[in-house]
């Protein structure tokens, strides 16, 4: 394996001879061993031996082992002509690549004639102000008014296609915007009502309030003025889906800068799963959004954001109707509207779950129902018929579904004649008419809420069924539910009783009384036929209690007779008792948790989905 050039070098020293020979016969064994497929480890090391024998080679040498490389021949005359048919290709390649260059060339300049045409029109409609037209509107701060007023403005509910042609002002959250093309697409939404508005780059619309419209963060407040169409086909995802408005003006009033916790369209997304309406609530499982759906704690940390959704918007309109209906039907029964305080020096019932406070030096407490007071309005006061609307505080560590540390209490409290069934008279006609009521004046909003939360229709009869007690609990041992007839009724039995009382009545609604009286208030009026009942009843919505009620005590000494067996300190509640030493009037009523009513008529399974702001054992804020 000698090259001529070794060979003429060693020919001078017989030591590079000898060096040559040795690297010529490793060179001969490392290729036997790879043409036997020996493997690596075997001729690995003749390799480096060889490599090393190279490296000393080179040193005394100067020169390389092995052959020089051949010089490149250098192109020219002496390289073969080429033949007339690769001439022909060379000339074909030569032009198709000088056509493309060309096209190139023209490309390039159309680009740069649209680039300057473009700054052109940027430097134009920068030096236009096009204020009037779209942008940044001044901050409002009532420094004018116009002679039109807020007259100017056409409400989102009221675009109907009776308006096509006419010019309009409306305002609204931006709830989408979207670029095409050269057109913007933004929905605009107020309440519970959403309107397309369109806009296309033209001669009076520049192409920078394209851009503006959809770079305005959504969720921003934004008045569109422009004239009102009919497109041929109905607007997708708009409730008002047969109009649409043609944008001609279009000023953010005020922008949203901060980022949204989560999106709206997520918000608004459908139940998937029907959750149950009992049993405890975990604040930390409730926290994670997945999968496009946003958990109810992270609602709430955001409430104001959350309330903006069309089903949370209906809810509340449905609460707000409830105490309409609640106040509208009392009214025209000769009841009066109370207020009563909301600081008492004891507790309201006599129970431990209240909220204390020092009021000034001495202890105090929130209340937990205006109980003494309405009965004090009713029968002592000669009112007869009171009613309230108000806060109840209840400071019970009760993390379920269904409970609050603060809620709405819809009370009544009424004198009657002979017997508390008058006031049961009164509770299942007031029901039947907020039902009523409900269905005839808040149907837009009732379908909002099935469009998210779907819920069956409140079955309900005209005149209130009413069972008592014992027959309750009778229903629930035949359904083989251990229940005793003076034993309290569990959240779970309540719930099986609904089931049984709407398969044999047909009704999610009934009233039952005659409730054991160590289950009840010390106010409540023992029953005269059985010392172990109570003049006492509860009002059921799908199985769940809204009213808790009975006819009261009027009879001072019953009244401290029933607080000792409670072990109520009679000073504390002394001056509601001396109200009834000058003569009171037989009374009963009720009250009622508002939030819970409106959660059960809709189906929801969550109280804090029906409390604007709930407050709970874990939630104090916003």
């Amino acid at each position: 394996m000698s090259t001529p050039e070794a060979n003429t070098v060693a020919e001078v020293d017989p030591a590079i001879a000898e060096l040559s020979a040795q690297i010529a016969q490793l060179g001969v064994s490392i290729s036997e061993a790879k043409q036997a497929k020996k493997p690596k480890e075997e001729w690995d090391p003749l390799l480096k031996e060889m490599l090393a024998l190279k490296v000393e080679y080179k040193a005394k040498t100067g020169q390389e082992y092995g052959p020089k490389k051949e010089e490149k021949k250098p192109k020219g005359d002496n390289s073969q002509e080429a033949s007339d048919k690769n001439k022909e290709k060379r000339a074909k390649k030569a032009a198709e690549k000088a056509a493309k260059e060309e096209k190139k060339r023209k490309q390039r300049e159309e680009r740069e004639r649209r680039e300057r045409e473009k700054l052109e029109k940027l430097k134009n409609a920068a030096s236009e102000d096009l204020s009037h037209v779209f942008g940044d509107a001044p901050m409002i701060q009532s420094a004018s008014k116009s002679e039109e007023g807020i007259n100017r403005w056409t409400r989102i509910e009221a675009l109907s296609t009776e308006m096509e042609g006419k010019k309009v002002l409306v305002r609204g959250f931006l709830h989408t915007a979207r670029g095409v093309g050269k057109g913007a697409f933004v929905l605009l939404r107020s309440s519970l009502y959403t309107v397309q508005c369109v806009a296309f780059e033209s001669a009076a619309i520049p192409s920078t309030m394209i851009k503006y419209m959809t770079g305005v963060p959504v969720e921003s407040v934004v008045d569109v003025y422009g004239t009102l169409t009919v497109p041929k086909n109905a607007v997708e995802g708009a409730t008002q889906s047969q109009v649409e408005v043609q944008v001609e003006k279009f000023h953010c009033v005020n922008k949203a800068t901060a980022a949204m916790p989560f999106q709206m369209e997520d918000a608004c997304r459908p139940d998937l799963v029907k959750e149950t309406d009992v049993g405890a609530y975990d604040h930390e499982a409730n926290a994670s959004s997945e999968g496009g759906r946003v958990g109810q704690e992270t609602r709430l940390d955001h409430r104001w954001i959350d309330l903006r959704t069309p089903a949370n918007q209906s809810i509340f309109r449905v609460q707000s109707m409830v105490c309409t209906l609640f106040r509208e039907y009392l009214l025209s029964q000769n009841f009066i509207e109370i207020h009563t305080p909301k600081l008492l020096s004891g507790a309201s019932e006599g129970g431990a779950d209240v909220f204390t406070l020092d009021y000034f030096g001495k202890p105090a407490c929130l209340s937990m129902s205006p109980q003494l007071h309405k009965q004090m309005a009713a029968a002592c006061g000669g009112f007869e018929r009171v009613f309230e609307i108000g806060p109840v505080f209840r400071a019970e560590n009760s993390n379920t579904r269904r409970h609050l540390c603060e809620f709405t209490g819809l009370d009544l409290e009424m004198a009657i004649v002979e017997h508390y069934d008058e006031v049961l008279d009164v509770l299942g006609d007031l029901f039947v008419y907020i039902f009523d009521g409900l269905k005839e004046k808040c149907g837009p909003e009732l379908q909002r809420i099935k469009d998210q939360h779907g819920f069956e229709d409140l079955q309900y009869l005209k005149k209130t069924l009413k069972i008592d007690y014992a027959t309750g609990c009778k229903l629930l041992r035949e359904a083989g539910v251990e229940q005793g007839d003076y034993d309290d009724l569990s959240t779970e039995n309540e719930k099986k009783l609904g089931d049984i009382v709407k398969e044999k009545y047909n009704t999610d609604f009934f009233i039952m009384d005659k409730y054991p009286l160590d289950v009840r208030p010390f106010y409540t009026m023992p029953d005269p036929n059985n010392p172990k009942l109570s003049n006492s009843y509860d009002i059921f919505i799908r199985g769940q209690e809204i009213l808790s009620g009975a006819q009261r005590v009027h009879e001072p000494a019953l009244i401290e007779e029933r607080a000792r067996a409670w072990g109520i300190d009679i000073e504390t509640i002394a001056s509601y008792v001396d109200s009834f030493r000058n003569g009171a009037l037989p009374h009963g009523g009720g009250g009622i948790g508002m939030e819970r009513v409106v959660m059960l008529y809709l189906g929801l399974p969550n109280i804090r989905k029906t409390s604007m702001f709930p407050r709970d054992p874990r939630r104090i804020e916003p």
